[in-house]
């Protein structure tokens, strides 16, 4: 991998790890069409190191909350007196965390193996639309009154979501798309839907990052490089920033119906260039 190649996938990290459009879809349509092999050992473990500059940039936009809701968690675990809803969200980003490590344990084999396939992908892609434009149309018809909060989260909400999120294990489904389409099925609005997903993906992202750099870290020396993998995750953590405040901002006033439009037609384009022989599955 050159280091301009690793600059394009670190804006493309950057730009669609918090979107809901599968950044693990982007990053394996992008690498495929350098022609690289996307069931590389090597280059699977890019993908997901990369990450960590992205979820740095998530650590460092959402700094307070996170400080506010570790104080009150460690607070509330021996005061009762003092659990409120940052108490109640920390377990829920436990409890939310803890599924979906166990679940990317178990099926770490499927994940980097028969899983790495752009059939998948565009499977992913287009499958998952129709749940998000479900969970949409869903929360636009429910009365503002009945809508929750991040203040109404519990820990069974971290359950919910933390197994929804396992699903984006599966490559184009997207990880921010399931656990807001979760959000949104469970009454959230759209902001405390997408807050919420970004506060479950910290800790997920940053460890399935980590393992990979430690498990396959010789993968990454012969096939990638150290150096271009520093370059591409400095990117992503700069692109991700600008991508998360645009993020907020867009979801306060407007639906997910692009995202899913979006979704759909590049679902559609993977599987012409896959029939087309243009590019091959893995």
């Amino acid at each position: 991998m050159t280091w301009w190649q690793s600059i394009i996938l670190g804006i493309v990290e950057g730009v669609t790890e918090y979107l809901p459009v599968s950044s693990t879809g982007h990053l394996t349509i992008t690498e495929k069409l350098m022609g690289m092999r996307i069931d590389d050992p090597g280059v699977t473990a890019y993908t997901a190191i990369i990450q960590i500059g992205a979820i740095l940039a998530a650590i460092l936009y959402f700094r307070e909350d996170i400080i506010r809701i570790a104080t009150a968690f460690l607070k509330g675990l021996g005061n009762k007196d003092a659990r409120d809803a940052d108490y109640n969200m920390g377990w829920a980003v436990v409890v939310g965390t803890v599924i979906t490590a166990g679940v990317a344990l178990l099926g770490e084999s499927l994940i980097t193996g028969a899983l790495r396939s752009m059939w998948v992908v565009a499977t992913g892609l287009i499958v998952w639309s129709f749940f998000m434009f479900a969970a949409d149309r869903y929360s636009a018809k429910l009365p503002q009154e009945q809508k929750r909060g991040l203040e109404t989260i519990t820990w069974k909400d971290g359950a919910i979501l933390g197994l929804v999120q396992c699903l984006s294990l599966v490559p184009g489904v997207s990880r921010s798309g399931a656990t807001i389409t979760g959000g949104l099925f469970s009454g959230l609005d759209r902001v405390a839907a997408t807050k919420l997903s970004f506060y479950l993906g910290i800790p997920a992202l940053v460890a399935a990052g980590v393992y990979q750099a430690v498990t396959e870290g010789g993968a990454v020396a012969a096939t990638v490089g150290w150096g271009v993998t520093l370059i591409g995750t400095v990117v992503s953590f700069f692109v991700a920033y600008a991508s998360i405040a645009w993020l907020l901002k867009y979801v306060a006033s407007n639906s997910f119906t692009a995202f899913v439009i979006y979704r759909i037609v590049v679902g559609l384009a993977i599987f012409g260039m896959l029939f087309g022989g243009v590019i091959t599955a893995n």
